[in-house]
């Protein structure tokens, strides 16, 4: 029985403002700790649960978060980009189900630090109507593979919205969102405790769990914050403009739509 727990940041207890997700100040180290010690208590859930391998996803920025050496030892990390799975990355070894640890709210949603992918470019996205962030897209991804998400972590606002569509996932809520910025929050104790548990529980519901299915073609349509930005990704000859801000594309699979979703990301950073 494989696991994958897929780490992000932003839904981390404690976690509340941009200075903690981002390398190059005391307060992301500390923050960075607290997802190591969230992504163990995943760990700890899942073998107690019955797993017999696990992986971890870093799943943040540019993946390179987690502290290796203060990792669980029983699992193996899943570090660097680029890579085609992005936050699923692992799921092509084999695996069973999918945990999502420290995640966010989507773009537009009134949950601490919520956005999509990339705050600096992406405003909104749907996959074939739907409206994701990362949790559905990457969700989507893992049901495209015939794996479930069957357990994950972050803010109430992230909750929320998530249940909706892996309505066979279990959650544990690390904090309430006062604003973007302000959360009324766990300790990182309390939220390592509640993530062992509610991974360890989680694990006897695998056999019940349903991927989380969207049937192809997958049209996506991605809204950006300024037309700069569609004027940047429409270089790309299959992209078409749908007005100033927002274009689509129609691919064969999500890991397609996702894949050329990492890639526009990618290119945004020349209009930083």
């Amino acid at each position: 029985m494989k696991i994958l727990i897929s780490t992000d940041i932003e839904g981390v207890a404690g976690v509340v403002h941009p200075d903690q997700t981002r390398a190059g100040n005391p307060e992301y180290e500390r923050a960075r700790r607290w997802m190591t010690q969230e992504a163990n208590a995943a760990v700890v859930g899942a073998f107690d649960g019955g797993a017999t391998a696990v992986l971890v996803n870093d799943s943040h920025g540019g993946y390179r978060n987690l502290l290796p050496d203060e990792l669980d030892p029983r699992a193996r990390c899943v570090l660097g980009k680029p890579r085609p799975l992005g936050m699923m990355s692992g799921l092509e070894t084999g695996c069973d189900a999918v945990m999502l640890i420290g995640y966010h709210a989507r773009s537009q949603a009134a949950g601490v630090l919520a956005h999509t992918i990339n705050s600096l470019a992406f405003a909104r996205l749907w996959l074939n109507d739907s409206e994701l962030g990362e949790a559905g897209l990457y969700g989507a991804l893992a049901g495209e593979m015939g794996v479930p998400v069957i357990f994950a972590s972050g803010d109430d606002a992230f909750a929320d919205e998530t249940r909706q569509l892996l309505p066979h996932c279990s959650f544990v809520v690390t904090k309430e969102s006062d604003g973007r910025h302000s959360a009324v929050s766990l300790s990182p104790q309390a939220s390592c405790a509640a993530i062992a548990n509610g991974a360890r529980q989680a694990m006897n519901t695998l056999a019940q769990a349903q991927p989380f299915r969207l049937p192809p073609p997958i049209i996506t349509r991605l809204q950006v914050h300024t037309p700069a930005f569609a004027d940047l990704f429409c270089q790309w000859p299959t992209l078409e403009r749908v007005d100033p801000v927002t274009l689509q594309f129609t691919s064969a699979s999500v890991e397609h739509a996702v894949r050329v979703l990492n890639c526009l990301s990618a290119m945004s950073f020349m209009l930083r």
